[in-house]
């Protein structure tokens, strides 16, 4: 599938791989151990999240379901955009 823009032209396909099954289902199953944080390289996040899981006795696994949720409604392109491109870390 090609991308093009307002214009017509054709804007070069992203060739890096689509984490987002892998990234939403590690959410959803071991959210409080933020293993999908460290999956896409956000060693900080994760570490941070593992941090606040401990502190507030596994809630922040709430988050973290919702998280592997908004993963999986995204298509391949938004995720890679946001997540992996522009590194947006949170939500």
């Amino acid at each position: 599938m090609e991308i093009t823009d307002e214009n017509g032209n054709v804007i070069p396909k992203n060739n890096e791989e689509s984490k987002r099954i892998v990234a939403g289902v590690l959410a959803i199953v071991l959210g409080g151990f933020a293993v999908h944080k460290f999956i896409l390289g956000y060693t900080k996040t994760g570490i941070i999240q593992v941090i606040l899981t401990f502190a507030t006795c596994g809630f922040v696994g709430l988050l973290s379901l919702i998280e592997g949720i908004i993963y999986l409604t995204k298509t391949d392109e938004e995720f890679i955009n946001t997540y992996q491109t522009n590194k947006k870390e949170w939500f």
